[in-house]
């Protein structure tokens, strides 16, 4: 895949048309997967993050596709994220996709958390350089704070963590210490400035009221995350985001229910905004 500044590049130079850049610049960002996927190859050079495919609301034999695609397309040195995916369909996917041409023992690693239900398929040899810094001839890498109020938060926090990760962070996480004992928070909130985390993730279900308790003690963002853990009048995450919105702590940025995708790239594009500077 040619990046866009070479594309660019050549067109100064003259070595290309204005028609033919154009056409470059389509095929560059576009990988079209029959009639079912116009998937985002450029994603990454645009925002630092490739695009990933989300299993949930998909029919499986499409799903199957896309991974297909990808696995089939040698030219693509991106890792594939599949989020919201089931253990059922990722055992299928591991079945069916053992069919591809390529070898996948040898060419790819396919990493599965049962627990935030997320797939990472990358070539082998793949390396992250996002979120990492050199400090004279050590590289040491930025950490991300990540927060659950309940056990019941942690398929969420799970996803954060992942993604996070694979964008080349540490993740200095503590689960299980909401509000309900809220002495369990304390040391956890001074290990994470201890530790110089840039960012804080509070994943929480119920009223949500965990994210604002963290705001209000922190000096770095922090990012609630409502879950849809909850009951009567709270269920599917509707108190939780309300009360993260309503909050009167300033400086709280809140994600959409269970979006714990979104919020790691949330994280990462902080982090990245530190590495540029």
């Amino acid at each position: 895949m040619i990046k866009l500044r070479e594309i660019l590049e050549k067109l100064l130079e003259k070595k290309i048309t204005i028609k033919e850049a154009e056409k470059l610049l389509k095929v560059n960002n576009i990988k079209q997967i029959q009639e079912i996927a116009n998937f985002d190859i450029s994603r990454k050079y645009r925002s630092g993050f490739p695009e990933a495919v989300l299993a949930k609301g998909k029919v499986y034999s499409d799903l199957l596709l896309i991974i297909q695609s990808y696995l089939n397309d040698k030219e693509n040195k991106d890792k594939l994220i599949v989020t919201k995916l089931d253990l059922n369909s990722y055992k299928k996917i591991k079945e069916d996709t053992s069919n591809t041409k390529w070898n996948i023992k040898k060419d790819f690693n396919f990493q599965y958390n049962e627990k935030g239900k997320i797939l990472i398929i990358k070539r082998k040899r793949e390396r992250d350089k996002i979120g990492s810094k050199k400090i004279g001839k050590n590289e040491t890498k930025y950490k991300i704070g990540l927060i659950t109020a309940g056990t019941s938060d942690i398929p969420i926090a799970e996803e954060v963590r992942i993604i996070s990760e694979e964008g080349g962070c540490e993740v200095v996480k503590a689960y299980d210490i909401g509000i309900a004992g809220i002495h369990r928070l304390f040391p956890e909130i001074k290990k994470m400035i201890k530790e110089d985390v840039k960012v804080i993730v509070v994943c929480a279900g119920m009223e949500g009221a965990l994210s604002s308790v963290v705001a209000g003690l922190v000096n770095v963002p922090v990012l609630g995350v409502p879950t849809s853990v909850g009951y009567g009048i709270g269920a599917d995450g509707k108190a939780a985001i309300y009360g993260m919105l309503q909050s009167c702590v300033p400086g709280l940025a809140v994600e959409n229910i269970d979006n714990g995708f979104g919020a790691a790239i949330f994280a990462l594009t902080i982090i990245k905004l530190l590495e540029d500077n």
